[in-house]
């Protein structure tokens, strides 16, 4: 038997979670068992702990959308025992069930080994936030950013993939402006390599000028909304913005003008389903690109039964930096 956070749903609807032994043979199929050493919280983890938000499918439920570990069994040849690996996507968490547990049973297909010179701490501190981030500077430079071109704009910069995208861009030498609505954050976003800190409201009002100044050389949008609708408007000539989240709603209230009159790219960045090249090359580059020493300065450390607590804070954007548990604590 072992630790897992199950969430259950009541007869009245709504759901409770807690911390729970269980037992192998209640995982659900797969072809590699993990000993489950780190995870983290995600937006999407918030919402699996607490209401659902439409992404459970079935209770008693275990969350947790990424994970770091070693391999226990496995039935494929690709891992043996004693490989480590991580995980994230594949509706791990959410769907299927993921990793607030001491031990998950996974397709092999969903893993990949994990890179030299991270532990799987490290790795949970990147987890999906940081892989998403990663993707997105990727495409962002696939698209022909360059230091040098003018400063990139990190909305939700406080948080999670905000985090690691500053950190990542500005050790790849770009000029980072950090977005963010709690300037208490100001001096951690500056210790990440912010040059400027842009306060929320500055961009959080929609206008009717659907093209002003040519400021931002890039962006990473992790916020949507009135905000990226502002933002497109704000581009350079032929400019990207990498498209990662929603924390600010799904609508878009923008004209094409940006696209037609400046060329401005809008990059959807989806983690979930990128195909194993795609995420060990992200992975590599996290590892050669992300200076540790300011993931490490990300960690707030928990464990599992601090888990309902912060599933609540993340989805009130209370959450800063990044949550690392250790699920054997």
């Amino acid at each position: 038997m072992f630790n897992a956070l199950v969430v259950e749903k009541n007869e009245d609807g709504k759901t409770s979670a807690g911390v729970q032994q269980i037992g192998l043979d209640d995982l659900p199929a797969g072809d590699v068992v993990v000993a489950v050493d780190h995870s983290t919280v995600n937006y999407k983890d918030g919402l699996c702990i607490g209401p659902g938000g439409g992404l459970v499918r079935q209770y008693p439920h275990v969350p947790g959308i990424d994970f770091a570990g070693t391999v226990e069994t496995s039935d494929d040849d690709r891992y043996k025992p004693g490989d480590k690996v991580v995980l994230t996507g594949w509706r791990v968490g959410e769907v299927h069930w993921g990793g607030y547990a001491q031990k998950a049973r996974v397709k092999a297909d969903w893993l990949v080994p994990l890179p030299d010179g991270l532990t799987t701490r490290q790795a949970m501190a990147v987890g999906t936030a940081g892989f998403t981030a990663m993707l997105a500077v990727q495409a962002l430079e696939d698209h022909g950013l360059k230091p040098g071109q003018g400063p990139v704009l990190v909305t939700g910069a406080a948080g999670g993939v905000g985090s690691v995208a500053t950190a990542i861009l500005s050790n790849l030498g770009y000029e980072v402006a950090g977005v963010t609505g709690r300037p208490e954050t100001a001096d951690y976003l500056t210790s990440l390599g912010a040059t400027q800190i842009v306060p929320r409201e500055e961009l959080n009002e929609t206008t009717k000028r659907p093209l002003e100044a040519e400021t931002w050389a890039g962006c990473v949008d992790a916020v949507g909304g009135d905000m990226l609708a502002r933002v497109l408007g704000q581009m350079k000539y032929g400019a990207s913005v990498s498209a990662v989240g929603l924390a600010g709603g799904a609508g878009l209230p923008a004209t094409v003008i940006p696209f037609l009159l400046r060329g401005v790219n809008l990059l959807g960045i989806d983690s979930v389903m990128q195909p194993f090249e795609n995420r060990q090359a992200a992975w590599k580059r996290i590892a050669k690109d992300l200076p540790m020493d300011k993931v490490d300065a990300m960690i707030h450390p928990a464990t599992l039964s601090d888990l309902p607590q912060l599933g609540a804070a993340i989805l009130k954007g209370q959450v800063q930096g990044r949550v690392v548990v250790d699920v054997n604590a």
